[in-house]
């Protein structure tokens, strides 16, 4: 079973920048799509972006194309997410998750990273 860590988070102005870094351990991730994602107050938890980790193909969802990279350190066993052009709006916690290539079904839930934006 795969443990998933997020840090990074933290408080930032409109239109500043954060790494946040999801660290895996406990099994071989080859087989498997990291994704991240969010949840704002009083919001449902959403889709931010995955990776593949074999071939590293990417998908985002629109709100943070364009602004959000996703990417990972197959040496460190790690995801990071780069996030500029951040918005008040991409306040949320932060989670990180895993996911059979053929599967669909996230797991392996992170505690989250709290990301604030704010003036």
């Amino acid at each position: 079973q795969v443990q998933l860590v997020e840090s990074g988070g933290g408080l930032v102005r409109p239109g500043g920048s954060l790494r946040l870094s999801c660290a895996a351990s406990g099994q071989t991730l080859s087989q498997y799509v990291m994704g991240w994602f969010r949840q704002a107050p009083g919001k449902e938890r959403e889709f931010v972006a995955a990776i593949t980790w074999t071939h590293g193909s990417t998908d985002y969802a629109a709100s943070v194309k364009g602004r959000f990279t996703i990417s990972r350190d197959n040496a460190k066993n790690t995801v990071y997410l780069q996030m500029n052009s951040l918005k008040p709006e991409d306040t949320a916690v932060y989670f990180c998750a895993v996911r059979l290539l053929r599967g669909t079904l996230y797991t392996g839930w992170g505690q989250g990273t709290q990301v604030t934006v704010s003036s």
